[in-house]
């Protein structure tokens, strides 16, 4: 099995903060025949100097291109038939590589093995970071076998399906690993699962997640206007359901200042919020009690409510400007 070179390639910017965790997991991986290649994109901080520490290729985009161009400059360097894209901020399991070749082994049909990020995250900064990191497991989990988008944060893909493919579209920021996997699963099998995992340092601020999926919602419009119909596996319909019962129940809250008959309609469309993605709620209450299941139907509430804005403004934008309806034309 061993016989397979695998071409490890990190984006890093700014990754000082866990760059060293990054880098020590991949060297102490199980599997021995690979490479390593992090793409610096520009960094401010000291990253590079802890980058230096490790025998790796390290390389260097000229200008600050964002993360679907620093992978696509990893690749053309890469020797490896195997790709493995591993974000600065995921800690690899032992064994990660080792089970990754193994999938793609299975059948030739299978084009790219995503893994998924434990429920504990890499470094604990925040309540709202632990709301993230048990919010994106059980997405994950439960997404579990072939689906349509990629995580590319922690995927391989053969180097000859990802030449067959073509890159990853630069021109997107928060959505290149959906537009892509929606490409590759024309040809091939896309194949999500818990065999290969690492922990992930998920992004600590409230603020912050609600603006990246707010973005991510954005960025989305188009492909979904092209797709007409669901993505297999995490943006599922009832999840869709959920996002726009979100939406509706503050709508009919703040139509409740003017009319109390509002705020029934407003309860009921929160109901159906908590309903499209109990399982989930189930899962947290299990992991973490009752006191913070509460909490984090509250920061998932929130945070659908960004994301349906996003997707509103998606919408906008797909009708008033050419260049964004043209995002995705390579697809």
């Amino acid at each position: 099995m061993e016989k397979e070179l695998v071409s490890v390639i990190v984006p890093s910017y700014n990754s000082e903060k866990t760059i060293r965790l990054c880098l020590e997991a991949i060297y102490k991986q199980d599997y021995k025949n690979y490479e390593v290649i992090v793409v610096d994109d520009c960094s401010k901080d000291n990253s590079r100097k802890i980058i230096e520490e490790f025998p790796c290729k390290l390389l260097t985009t000229p200008c600050n291109s964002k993360v679907a161009a620093v992978r696509n400059l990893g690749v053309k360097h890469a020797a490896g038939n195997i790709l493995f894209f591993v974000d600065s901020d995921v800690k690899l399991f032992p064994n990660a590589i080792t089970n990754l070749v193994k999938e793609l082994q299975k059948s030739p049909e299978i084009g790219c093995v995503c893994g998924m990020y434990d429920k504990t995250p890499l470094i604990r900064d925040s309540i709202f970071e632990e709301y993230r990191s048990l919010q994106n497991h059980y997405w994950q989990i439960s997404s579990e076998g072939f689906v349509t988008p990629g995580n590319f944060a922690l995927g391989a893909i053969r180097k000859d399906v990802f030449n067959e493919i073509g890159e990853f579209n630069s021109k997107l920021t928060q959505s290149e690993e959906v537009e892509y996997g929606h490409r590759l699963n024309k040809k091939y099998k896309l194949l999500y699962t818990s065999k290969v995992m690492g922990q992930h340092d998920h992004d600590d601020k409230l603020t912050v997640i609600m603006r990246k999926l707010y973005e991510r919602a954005r960025q989305r419009i188009p492909l979904y206007f092209k797709r007409r119909k669901f993505m297999k596996g995490f943006e599922t319909r009832s999840r869709a359901f959920g996002i726009l019962f979100a939406f509706s129940c503050t709508g009919s809250l703040l139509l409740g200042l003017i009319d109390v008959t509002f705020l029934i309609v407003s309860a009921l469309f929160f109901v159906g919020f908590l309903l499209t993605d109990f399982g989930q709620y189930l899962f947290v209450m299990k992991e973490r009690k009752l006191i913070f299941t509460l909490f984090f139907i509250m920061v998932h509430y929130v945070v659908s409510v960004s994301a349906s804005l996003g997707l509103i403004k998606g919408i906008i934008d797909w009708i008033f400007k050419k260049n964004f309806r043209e995002n995705y034309e390579l697809v």
